[in-house]
């Protein structure tokens, strides 16, 4: 199997232009590598709009990012699971796979979207719901483009055509129920348990065809990622207006959004090192300090997949959580530090792999 290790690639739009008939165990080896990563890139983005919120009076739109946060985590967890199950080993550790910020996402997916981090704002909430966005939502967002739950549709045939392919070789188990849902890490050992685990990522994030709300929640009643991120976007609830036929509109109670940090948008390669717009040593040591702990995060969640006993890939990974708690108080900390130009904006996380 040859995975193309170029974050910027179109490897995704070149494996969903394959036919059907040739989508063996190569195929589903690149795809979940590309699935990794695409699960690996919504984190960031959401991280830093959660960790801008300072607003003692929200009780609503940090819960709903925290919640959102909790889910991407289990999924990419779930994608790792899938490709070990039919052989493959999960890629993250690599400077060139990493998500770099502003950019694509992986594998071409919505061509045209470009990812960005900074704090929470209308903008950065645009972005969010974007990303999440189904082929046909229930309520619209803007132009559709091939989404993320098509692509995992793909990985499913795929799986449907080969159960063979399925071994349950390296499956890393974690109980995440207290966070909702299907967020659990379960061995996937069988077709029916992967047709179940790739539900949990497709309909947490757009929902199903029929309803905005998910299926898999932390909470009764909580929306899909796509419709919660654009209720806090409109700033009012999603209710449903009718029964027959069921129409749903951004028309409950208001959603007010909350005080922020003002975190800047982090420009290509990083926040500067030299000349006249250089931070000061304490923020280059935030910096540098997020950015280890980010990539031994990375590291840690790699060697958990690369594991024969699950007794070392659980510690592995609890190594992982604690790194991943250990990135918010140089993140808050950065993001409560005023950029050197005058522009009022903050400096906040870059989530830049370095090697150990």
């Amino acid at each position: 199997m040859t995975t193309l290790l170029d974050y910027e690639s179109n490897r995704i739009i070149e494996l969903m232009d394959q036919p059907p008939e040739l989508r063996g165990v190569d195929w589903l080896q690149d795809a979940l590598q590309q699935a990794i990563l695409l699960e690996l890139s919504t984190l960031p983005p959401y991280l830093c709009g959660m960790w801008s919120i300072d607003d003692p009076n929200d009780e609503r739109v940090r819960e709903t990012l925290r919640t959102i946060i909790f889910d991407e985590m289990s999924h990419l967890g779930i994608a790792c699971n899938l490709l070990t199950t039919i052989g493959g080993v999960p890629r993250l550790a690599d400077i060139r796979i990493v998500p770099k910020y502003p950019g694509p996402l992986p594998g071409g997916v919505r061509p045209g979207l470009t990812v960005f981090l900074s704090g929470l704002t209308k903008e950065s909430l645009d972005l969010y719901s974007r990303i999440e966005e189904p082929d046909n939502p229930i309520v619209k967002s803007g132009v559709a483009r091939t989404s993320i739950g098509d692509f995992y549709t793909a990985i499913l045939t795929a799986f449907q055509s080969h159960p063979e392919l399925i071994t349950g070789a390296r499956q890393v188990i974690r109980n995440m129920a207290t966070h909702g849902e299907g967020n659990s890490l379960v061995a996937l050992t069988t077709l029916s348990a992967v047709e179940s685990a790739i539900a949990v990522i497709k309909e947490q994030g757009e929902g199903t065809s029929v309803s905005p709300v998910n299926p898999h929640p932390n909470e009764s009643g909580e929306l899909a990622h796509y419709y919660a991120f654009r209720e806090i976007y409109r700033g009012y609830q999603l209710v449903k207006g009718s029964e027959n036929p069921e129409k749903w509109d951004f028309a409950g109670p208001k959603i007010p959004m909350p005080h922020t940090l003002p975190m800047g948008v982090v420009p290509s390669g990083g926040w500067p090192r030299e000349g006249h717009s250089a931070p000061g040593q304490d923020t280059l040591d935030l910096l540098d300090k997020f950015n280890v702990t980010y990539s031994a995060m990375l590291r840690f969640i790699e060697q958990a997949w690369h594991q024969d006993m699950p007794a070392q890939a659980t510690s592995l990974l609890s190594k992982a959580v604690g790194k991943m708690r250990a990135l918010e108080e140089p993140a808050v900390a950065l993001m409560g530090t005023a950029l050197p130009d005058g522009s009022g904006r903050h400096y906040g996380p870059e989530f830049r792999y370095v090697d150990a």
